[in-house]
């Protein structure tokens, strides 16, 4: 092997580039070529394929603190996406070490190959307890991500991309998350030895606006006995009125809030005001509590894992949650009739609301648990409360 053979063959094959000019150079897996977006970090020790399919993760690259990602390998099962043929998700993956090989009865394809299947650039190799230092430190950088087999790189316009890429606020990225058209949701949620089974005797009716729902979230809404009617994000209030539902369900997605919000804050308003039981998670939290006359901002760091702490101000226990927002609700911009129900014992932020004068509540975490701990499961009962309480449903 001459010096020129050896030089090329130790030459990165990815790069992280940072709208700061910083680059980190390691092996690329997953697919080649390169994406832009807001790098985060992520500190679940299960579930990555969930989180790889979540479509509240559009326009982001996630960096794994943990260090066994693929060890499940990766199966069909698992993607929260709705719609299979899309790809909607992180843009991105950055590893600290190389993926690990498969080890699981469920296992039915390499999480490699997996990526390369969804378009996913992968990247491996860095020191990611530095980058995740850098994150709490500086906040969550713009960046490109790219692969290339051969390590050939145009550097400079990697740097220009990242730099000129106008980040998360003000960005609505929903439209490339919601479903085209109107569908009903009967699987209910997986069981040992059963796999995922079908809603046999519904009770409720829910509607769900699908601002980039997860799968586990209709399973959910499916097993505690209703019907679910999913609607695009922009389904007029008039049409989801006359699909006569017993609850109206607020779903998670990516992007600004307060931008999403611009079409879907008043149509939210008119489901509140018609009276009607309605359940928000994550985005749709976030929108909520904007139609009740709140404000949101972006975090410095975010919420990304499945090992969050929140308490329950209404019953005073802590759960274990699944988190993934990088905007917040300002309690402090909540009006009187809106009550704080939950707050993040990380750093104090809200993460839960009710309104007092109206069978209306949310949670700014993932209370779906796919992937995460099921400590959260109770509030779809809560929901199913709201709605056999409701006079509607009488």
């Amino acid at each position: 092997m001459n010096a020129q053979t050896a030089w090329v063959q130790s030459r990165p094959t990815a790069l992280l580039v940072l709208a700061d000019g910083t680059v980190l150079e390691g092996v690329g897996f997953g697919a080649t070529g390169h994406a832009v977006g807001e790098v985060c970090f992520n500190t679940a020790m299960t579930g990555y394929q969930e989180i790889l399919t979540d479509p509240s993760y559009a326009g982001q690259i996630i960096t794994f603190t943990f260090p066994h990602i693929g060890n499940v390998g990766a199966n069909d099962e698992d993607i929260e996406t709705v719609n299979l043929a899309a790809t909607p998700g992180a843009r991105g993956v950055i590893l600290g070490t190389a993926i690990t090989q498969p080890s699981n009865y469920r296992a039915a394809l390499h999480l490699d190959a997996w990526l390369k299947r969804r378009g996913i650039v992968g990247l491996a190799g860095i020191d990611t307890r530095a980058l995740t230092s850098l994150i709490r430190s500086k906040g969550m950088p713009n960046a490109v991500i790219a692969h290339a087999v051969d390590g050939q790189f145009d550097r400079a316009a990697l740097a220009k991309e990242a730099q000129e890429w106008p980040g998360l606020v003000g960005m609505d990225l929903v439209p490339m998350v919601t479903s085209a058209q109107r569908f009903t949701w009967d699987e209910t949620p997986w069981a040992w030895g059963e796999g995922y089974r079908r809603q046999e005797a519904p009770q409720f009716h829910v509607v769900a606006v699908d601002y980039g729902i997860k799968r586990n979230i209709l399973r959910q809404l499916a097993g505690i006995g209703a019907t679910v009617t999913v609607v695009p994000a922009q389904t007029p209030a008039g049409d989801i009125f006359a699909l006569q539902p017993d609850g109206v369900f607020l779903s998670n997605g990516p992007g600004d809030p307060a931008a999403t919000g611009s079409y879907a804050v008043p149509i939210i308003r008119q489901v509140i005001d018609e009276g009607i039981p309605t359940f928000g998670i994550c985005l749709g939290h976030q929108m909520l509590g904007i139609a009740v006359g709140g404000r949101t901002r972006k975090m410095h760091q975010g919420h990304h894992g499945a090992n969050h702490p929140v308490k329950d101000l209404t019953t005073g226990k802590v759960e274990i949650t699944s988190m993934n927002h990088g905007f917040a609700l300002e309690t402090e911009t909540l009006p009187q009739h809106v009550r704080e129900t939950h707050v993040s014992l990380f750093d104090g932020s809200n993460c839960g609301i009710a309104l007092t004068d109206r069978p209306v509540f949310s949670v700014q975490y993932h209370p779906e648990a796919s992937p995460g701990p099921h400590d959260s499961h109770y509030l779809f009962g809560r929901f199913v409360d709201l709605m056999r309480e409701s006079p509607r449903s009488k």
